[in-house]
């Protein structure tokens, strides 16, 4: 099992390119959807869309909510294309992590000038490896 800390340095190399490629501005599910096949193509582990069930008060809904790509079943990716990052955003990522139970994330927004003022890392009482 790689660890989180490489996994996430993949991603970011990645992030990077594809924003130099192709610009900030287009739609999130394309960052999405080229992330996620070069991810795969570096030989990672990528689910999309990934629902997540949740129970509240004894009722279960299947897909409470969707992570946009999950890496190796650990490493959550929320992939935003917005003018800023706000603080509902960085909750939301944080929930993802305490809800699935994961200790790293990745807030991700290509509508940045750059890709390096577009990540944000994410922790949920991680425990570096």
């Amino acid at each position: 099992m790689r660890p989180i800390d490489e996994i996430s340095a993949i991603v970011v190399d990645e992030c990077i390119a594809i924003h130099r490629e192709l610009g900030p501005g287009l739609f999130e599910n394309v960052y999405e959807t080229v992330l996620a096949g070069r991810l795969g193509t570096r030989g990672l582990k990528v689910a999309r869309q990934v629902p997540v069930p949740l129970t509240v008060d004894g009722h279960s809904f299947d897909a409470a909510f969707r992570i946009d790509i999950l890496v190796e079943d650990r490493l959550i990716l929320e992939i935003k294309s917005v003018e800023k990052l706000s603080k509902a955003h960085a909750r939301q990522l944080l929930t993802y992590l305490r809800i699935f139970k994961q200790p790293v994330g990745l807030l991700l927004n290509f509508s940045e000038a750059t890709m390096k003022d577009g990540i944000r890392r994410m922790v949920n009482d991680h425990k570096p490896e």
